[in-house]
């Protein structure tokens, strides 16, 4: 008998010890979820509520909800990049989601893609930047939409370590935008297992396929795997040598130089160099294409410039005392619902400086205000490493299947029409839909071509941010390629 009691009490004791001991694994485990790669602490799915948006001034009455706040990317640096968070406008748990990026490097995607071109709420032009208005064509309508200011440095994105600053370029922005995506599935789990998609445009035809590709080959890992379906890039910086010499033809061929200068640069310009300014009959010819492109605004041809006088000191003109300047801007240059304003990046820059809004954003508490600005020009000018050309991530994308989209403007004339043809016919893909005309509201929208893995499209009248000057037609665009449908061909 007092063998069976002893028994059983060590039966008791041994469960109490498996017990316990399961419970501090699932504490353990649970702590360690917080944390991804390399020590780099993440805050909790917790905190999407303290993200939530709920008195941001002038806002247009919603039924969607939408945060805004930090994403910790490196705890150690201490570098923090900001987001806003829209979900779909109706039954976001069905829809996919994508995140948006601008280029510059060193623009942001909250100032131009969220409140200039696809997001909900619009700065109104018609208030100098004291409010905002209803989006009819936002994105969110097909989509829950994710914007991005990075890198460091951009927008309300910072770090606290100086150096960090010395060291921004597309590696450095590729691995932060994906540990910032893992760290903000932390905040929004029920995101982790949707359909994604990234989308960008300009600079952005960088970053986009660069962050793509981390994923895909980090994918490999089921702990770390994101559903990446597909990338949409509007008028992108492709190829560094395509790009400049689609830039050159377009404005010889829209009557923005003369004949002397183009053949100049026809002659001596070798854009496949790593320094073809080194030829100075080349150097002085493109000086000469940027200086007749400041007279007017190359990210669209037929349009005003603002005559604001703030508006020409925030690097909305090409600068032309460098090359570099020209290659890598992608300052955009936008339309309203109701007719092209030029000078809306200074009602942009207005309305993120007001300290009721950097509070409603969680960007600050209201009183240490942050100087937001639409572009970072030292970043610009600063850009440590930028890869010439995406054309060998295109063909590994392709290969692995995924879903690729360009489009251009073709009233652009900084990452012109040709400038993207030029760089994707270095892909020689086989056509599977010759060139054809496509359509919205029974007009014709532009023109696409389908190849083996990629399609490309034109918007006729269009400029470099095409959102801004077709809005209507790019959200029908964008809902064909979210349903991996060919464009309209009929009316």
């Amino acid at each position: 008998m007092d063998n069976l009691v002893l028994k059983l009490k060590s039966l008791y004791t041994l469960v109490i010890l498996l017990f316990v001991l399961c419970f501090k694994l699932s504490v353990s485990s649970r702590s360690h979820r917080h944390y991804y790669g390399g020590g780099r602490k993440l805050r909790s799915s917790s905190d999407n509520g303290s993200d939530l948006v709920t008195n941001l001034p002038g806002q247009p009455q919603v039924d969607f909800k939408h945060y805004a706040g930090y994403v910790t990317v490196n705890e150690t640096n201490g570098r923090e990049l900001f987001y806003w968070f829209y979900e779909a406008m109706t039954k976001p748990e069905e829809k996919p989601l994508v995140l948006w990026l601008n280029g510059g490097p060193g623009c942001s995607s909250v100032g131009y893609g969220a409140t200039q071109e696809i997001g909900p709420f619009l700065v109104d032009n018609n208030n100098d930047g004291q409010g905002l208005k209803f989006n009819n064509f936002s994105w969110n309508k097909e989509a829950n939409m994710l914007f991005l200011e990075s890198p460091v440095g951009v927008g309300f994105s910072y770090s606290n370590t100086t150096s960090d600053y010395e060291q921004l370029g597309d590696d450095l922005t590729a691995n932060d935008a994906y540990n910032f995506l893992h760290n903000w599935f932390l905040k929004f789990p029920s995101y982790r297992t949707k359909t994604f998609y990234i989308a960008g445009e300009s600079y952005a035809g960088k970053y986009v396929p660069e962050l793509a590709e981390l994923i895909h080959d980090r994918n490999k890992d089921p702990s770390l795997y994101i559903d990446l379906k597909g990338i949409l890039l509007g008028n992108p910086e492709t190829s560094d040598a395509e790009d400049w010499m689609g830039l050159v033809d377009y404005a010889w061929s829209h009557a923005v130089i003369s004949d002397e200068t183009h053949k100049t640069i026809k002659k001596s310009c070798d854009f496949n160099s790593s320094d073809p300014w080194k030829n100075e009959d080349c150097d002085q010819a493109v000086d000469e294409v940027l200086k007749q492109y400041h007279e007017i605004d190359i990210y669209s041809l037929y349009t005003s410039v603002c005559f604001a006088s703030t508006a020409r000191s925030n690097g909305q003109t090409m600068q032309t005392s460098t090359k570099r300047s020209s290659k890598s801007s992608s300052k955009m240059m936008p339309r309203m619902m109701g007719g092209y304003d030029p000078c809306l990046d200074d009602y942009a820059k207005a309305f993120y400086n007001r300290p009721d809004v950097q509070k409603a954003l969680h960007a600050s508490d209201g009183h240490n205000l942050k100087n937001w600005s639409i572009c970072n020009n030292k970043i610009f000018n600063d850009w440590a490493d930028s890869k010439p050309s995406v054309i060998p991530i295109y063909k590994k994308l392709i290969s692995a299947g995924l879903r690729i989209w360009v489009y251009s403007g073709d009233t652009d004339g900084r990452v012109p029409v040709l400038s993207t043809r030029y760089s994707l016919s270095t892909l020689a893909l086989p056509v599977t839909k010759p060139w054809r005309p496509w359509y919205h509201e029974n007009e014709v929208s532009g023109w696409y071509e389908e190849y083996q893995g990629l399609t490309f499209a034109t918007f006729r009248g269009a400029g470099h941010a095409v959102p801004c000057f077709k809005p209507s037609n790019s959200l029908a665009f964008f809902t064909s390629f979210l349903h991996g449908e060919s464009p309209p061909s009929t009316k």
